[in-house]
């Protein structure tokens, strides 16, 4: 069985450097601390549902700040795209491929065992 190690730096993943600087200065001490409540009896999830609701019908949305969205449209490269060409005519030979174009063949399984000369031979080398 085959040991799983850790993988070599050429293996990882990539990261952008704008990323991987903004994650190595992240400040923890930001965040804030939560409590994680637990709700078991019905009248408490119940009265957890309406104050919910209530929450979300007096949101103000005035707060919001508006975002043109941007949309990206990343194209294969040429390589790809050749790639994919070439393995889709590959696939579309096999699946159209007619069997009955192919000639019998008769297979002749033979197992030859070398005669007391040949072993008498090799066993003096």
């Amino acid at each position: 069985m085959a040991e799983i190690g850790s993988p070599s730096l050429d293996e990882l993943p990539k990261v952008e450097t704008d990323l991987k600087t903004e994650l190595e200065n992240f400040n923890v001490d930001a965040l804030k601390t939560t409590k994680t409540v637990v709700l078991s009896n019905p009248s408490q999830l119940a009265f957890a549902a309406e104050k919910t609701k209530e929450a979300i019908e007096e949101f103000n949305t005035s707060k919001l700040k508006h975002v043109d969205v941007v949309e990206k449209k990343v194209l294969p490269d040429v390589e790809n795209i050749v790639a994919e060409k070439s393995h889709k005519e590959f696939v579309e030979g096999i699946e159209g491929f007619d069997a009955t174009t192919l000639k019998h063949a008769e297979t002749k399984e033979s197992n030859s065992l070398p005669t007391k000369e040949v072993i008498a031979q090799e066993k003096e080398v």
